[in-house]
């Protein structure tokens, strides 16, 4: 019960910030935020003005797929999928845009009308990156 194992994607703030992207210990997988990055690259980021605010939230979808395309990564790794996923935490930057993405794309990426997961959505006024829109945590249970 006591079998640890971890994963990572190979980006430079894992080792900069001092993490791991997935912790399986037992039958289950902690994943821990995840972003829109294709390895080192953020993938659609939003626009900031010359102060970096953000100035447009339409990314917010194109973000959130990506978050789950490296979510569904990780678990893979470990013999998993989004069907595993039993609890997600979504921070965005804008709740108006966050909730329309996620009524879409949650749809999406589990496959199903009313995804079988717990989930909250919470607003917050900046993530790691200034470009970033989105970010999902995700538990899933094996």
């Amino acid at each position: 019960m006591n079998d640890i194992r971890t994963a990572s994607h190979g980006v430079p703030w894992e080792d900069s910030y001092g993490y791991v992207q997935a912790v399986r210990r037992g039958n289950t997988i902690y994943l821990s935020g995840q972003v829109s990055h294709d390895g080192p690259d953020l993938v659609a980021p939003a626009p900031l003005d010359d102060a970096g605010a953000v100035t447009d939230f339409a990314n917010t979808a194109a973000q959130m797929r990506q978050c789950y395309a490296n979510a569904s990564e990780l678990l893979r790794r470990f013999g998993a999928s989004l069907d595993d996923v039993v609890d997600e935490l979504i921070f965005v930057l804008d709740s108006d845009a966050g909730g329309a993405a996620a009524e879409e794309v949650r749809k999406e990426v589990y496959g199903r009308p009313v995804p079988q997961v717990a989930s909250t959505i919470v607003s917050t006024p900046r993530l790691a990156f200034p470009e970033l829109l989105v970010e999902i945590k995700l538990i899933a249970v094996v």
